[in-house]
Parts: C-alpha cells; structure tokens; sequence
C-alpha cells in the first residue's frame, strides 16, 4: 500500500496525479484543494478512467488526509506568466507554501515533502525553515526536467537515444541554472572523445551554446505559447516519486538543502542526489570544472539575495 497527497489540483498537480494513475506506481491518490468544485470535477475525470489502468482509489480530501501519506506533493502557487521570471513569483508562493506547512503540521504526517511550486529552491528553502522538519525530508524537484530537457537537445545533436545519455543541469531551477558540460557522458563515454569519434556533422562548441540557451528557455517559450508547463514536469515529478515510493536509490539533481557541500551553506539548489524512502539519503559533490564552479556561486548568491529580499 503506498499513498501520495497533492496540494493543488490545478495543470500541474492533476497532471501529475494523471501520469501517476497511468503508471500504476501507487494505491491511493487524495488531491486537496481550496476550489472544492474544481477538484471534485477533477477527481471525476481521473476515476472514470479507472477501468483502463491498475485500481487505485482517488478522491478529493483535506490536509487531514495526508497523515498517512508516504509524499505529500505542493504544487499550488500562482503560476509562472509570459515574459515573467521564476523568481519574480517569490513574495506571491512564499505565503501560501507557509500556510501549507501550518495546514499540515497538527495531522503529523512521516512523509517526504516534494516542493513543485515555483521558484522551487526558495519554496523549499521556506517550508524546511518554516516546518523546522528534518532537511532530507524536503526536497525541490529542482533541475529533474532540466536536466531531462539537456539530454533531450543533445539526443537531437548527437543523434543517440536520450536514455544513453548521462547529462546534468545543477543550481537554481531558472535562469542561473548551470549546464554541466564536463560531466556529460554518452553511452559511457565523455562527450568530448565522443564528438571526435562522432560521424554527425556538427559544429559541437557553437551547438553546445546553442543547447545551453534552449535548455534554460524552454519553459519562457511553452508558456509563450500555451500558457503554462505541466507535461514535462509531472513526468519528472513521477520519477521522483518512482524514487521515493520504491526505494530506488537513484540519483536525480533535486533541491536540498547544502550544508557545506561544493562550498556553500544554508541554501537549497539543485545538485545530484541519491533519492530513496527517506528522500535525500545522499548529495553527491560532483566534480567541477572551474567556469562550473564559478557558474553554481553565482547562482547560490543569486538565490540568497532573492530569498533576502523576500517581504
């Protein structure tokens, strides 16, 4: 028997109840949300599915719901609008993840908290200082999907299947975030002896220019364009989950909190992590090159000034 909670039953987190439902990777699924029409209409959609995928009961419920939950999943905030940055939606979440937090705190809950909402590593900064939970217990989905989206560009470049790509984007989930190029590896072998190798006519350096903007742009382009990101994220959501729920021991470039690894403190980014029941069991300190380095304490820096000038 597992459970997941989600908070918010808007594009995201129904979404992502949708992508769970069709894996069949749990046994119960509540969505609470404050628009109780909506959610209800909701879980209406989702179960009258259920003859086509594993039984799993989904309803609507309340914060009480998510004592038994193995993750309790925050996605509700105000969503990200054309031209507008994450951290532009700091002062608006902030509060509303606060009031999450004291929501949930009376019904002890002994699961893992996964922060969606945007700006996703200040988000988890705010509900580890509000909650006073232990840190490993609250996780960002950080840089999943941008680090799914890296792999992507460079199986189009490289012409190879994404899944023999081993690719990471780091730092803040937004616009500092820092593409790892030196840590890039295809089918076992480093991107730079691979491109030698390569029979693909390329210009690798002006590409690899070319895949860093596409990769840091890609949410401004689809929410130009639709509206709003929800396919890619709850895919990574439900891989995080996948993690969590079956003990997996994977590693993922969630957020977390540092305390001292790569050289900083007292902030949540994204760096790689081995994910299991317990949320992060491990952070893994990568090596850097030195442009890397300076890129992810740029980033830091950048996150701590926003979080310091929070209202």
């Amino acid at each position: 028997m597992s459970k997941i909670a989600i908070i918010g039953a808007g594009d995201v987190g129904t979404t992502i109840a949708f992508t769970v439902q069709l894996r069949g990777l749990v046994t119960e699924i509540v969505l609470v949300d404050t628009n109780r029409e909506l959610v209800q209409g909701q879980v209406m959609d989702l179960t009258h599915g259920l003859f086509f995928v594993r039984p799993i009961h989904i309803y609507a419920g309340d914060y009480a719901d998510c004592t038994d939950a193995d993750v309790i999943v925050i996605t509700a905030g105000t969503r990200q609008k054309a031209g507008e940055s994450r951290l532009q939606l700091i002062n608006r979440n902030a509060q509303l993840c606060k009031l999450i937090v004291d929501k949930i705190e009376p019904h002890s809950t002994k699961g893992i908290f996964l922060i969606v909402t945007n700006p996703v590593d200040i988000m988890t900064r705010v509900v580890i200082e509000h909650s006073g939970l232990s840190k490993h217990r609250i996780i960002g989905s950080g840089t999943v999907l941008d680090s799914a989206r890296f792999r992507y560009f460079l199986s189009r470049n490289c012409q190879v299947d994404t899944r023999n790509i081993h690719a990471y984007v780091i730092g803040e989930h937004g616009d500092s975030e820092v593409v790892l190029w030196s840590q890039v590896h295809i089918g076992g072998t480093p991107l730079d002896i691979f491109c030698k190798q390569c029979a693909v006519a390329c210009n690798s350096m002006v590409n690899r220019e070319k895949i860093a903007e596409a990769v840091k742009h890609s949410a401004y382009h689809i929410i130009e364009a639709k509206g709003a990101t929800y396919y890619g994220i709850s895919l990574a959501v439900r891989r995080i989950l996948e993690a969590i729920i079956r003990d997996e021991h994977s590693v993922l470039t969630v957020s977390t909190w540092l305390s001292g690894q790569y050289g900083l403190s007292d902030i949540c980014l994204s760096v790689p992590c081995i994910i299991n029941r317990k949320g992060v069991a491990q952070i893994i300190e990568t090596p850097l090159n030195k442009g890397e380095e300076t890129s992810l304490a740029r980033s830091a820096e950048l996150l701590k000034n926003a979080h310091r000038e929070m209202l």
